[in-house]
């Protein structure tokens, strides 16, 4: 195995792990995430909560085993794009500037991946040889 197919995993996973961390927090706490939502003043809380669950968890683990990456990461890219501008837009806030750079950070190995792909050890790269 190549160093530069181990980095191309491990970023990968680093990426994933962050999602699905994240979409089974929201699992977990239904009631406040969608509180946090129609906080935000998005509409139809209960959409939007099952559309991050979704977009998390499943974006999350078909990023971790590379399948369909450069669409996984180009959407997970928008998406998380689209959480910074709605959830972390109180840029007089410290805290809230940091999540904002953070997110926008994240979109930027996010579009890395959609840009190069999964690299050699992924489901994509398999289905590849296969075929």
């Amino acid at each position: 195995m190549s160093q530069t197919n181990s980095i191309a995993v491990a970023g990968r996973l680093l990426l994933a792990i962050l999602f699905i961390f994240s979409g089974f927090g929201k699992i977990m706490s239904p009631e406040a995430t969608q509180g946090y939502i129609a906080y935000a003043g998005l509409p139809l809380p209960l959409v939007s909560y099952l559309l991050a669950v979704v977009v998390e968890v499943g974006g999350g683990i078909l990023l971790a085993v590379g399948f369909q990456t450069r669409i996984v990461g180009f959407l997970l890219a928008a998406f998380t794009l689209a959480t910074a501008v709605v959830f972390h837009n109180d840029f007089a806030d410290q805290n809230q500037m940091t999540h904002f750079l953070k997110n926008i950070a994240i979109a930027g190995g996010l579009l890395q991946v959609a840009a190069f792909g999964a690299g050699a050890l992924s489901l994509d790269a398999r289905r590849l040889r296969t075929a």
